[in-house]
């Protein structure tokens, strides 16, 4: 389980890249394609939110359960609330923009480094802090019962996959063409 929330990780961490990039053609007065950062986003909310944090809250609780502490559990907790905050204020924004209605730029400016910072931060924080100590924790023999546990959320990612979905189409030719 852990290795599949690494390999998302470093898939966000492409799509983070992407939008910091967007962030600092924004910033620079060039013009950059809306589609492609409310791609992202929606892509973070559909998969991130959906399926990658509810694996990792279901492995906190069991790391909890084990050892009794409730401070990591609660500030993952928290953070992947922020997230979802952030990302929803950022949807809307992209939304209004892309519907036509006028949006500070700055607005956007600010919202979308936001993000982009608040995600880092979260990432890291699960690579220096949870998961090292899930790992420390966790025996080689509980993590079967961990992904029983996690099989109603395992959900293939919708972008980084080989289907021939056509969701998130836009958004895979252009990291295709980014390569």
């Amino acid at each position: 389980m852990l290795a599949r929330l690494m390999h998302d990780h470093k898939h966000i961490t492409i799509l983070l890249k992407v939008l910091t990039d967007k962030h600092t053609k924004l910033a620079a007065g060039e013009a950059i394609n809306y589609n492609v950062v409310r791609d992202i986003v929606e892509y973070m909310q559909s998969y991130a939110e959906h399926s990658h944090h509810p694996l990792e809250e279901v492995i906190d609780e069991f790391y909890r359960d084990k050892v009794g502490s409730e401070q990591i559990n609660q500030q993952l907790t928290d953070e992947h609330e922020r997230l979802g905050k952030a990302s929803s204020s950022l949807m809307a924004t992209l939304n209004l923009i892309l519907s036509d209605i006028v949006v500070s730029k700055e607005q956007l400016i600010n919202d979308l480094i936001s993000y982009v910072n608040l995600q880092e931060t979260h990432m890291q924080f699960e690579e220096t802090v949870v998961f090292p100590k899930w790992r420390e924790v966790i025996a080689d023999n509980e993590w079967q019962n961990v992904r029983k546990m996690c099989q109603a959320r395992l959900v293939d990612d919708p972008l980084f996959n080989e289907s021939d979905s056509a969701l998130f189409e836009e958004l895979r030719e252009y990291l295709d063409c980014a390569d």
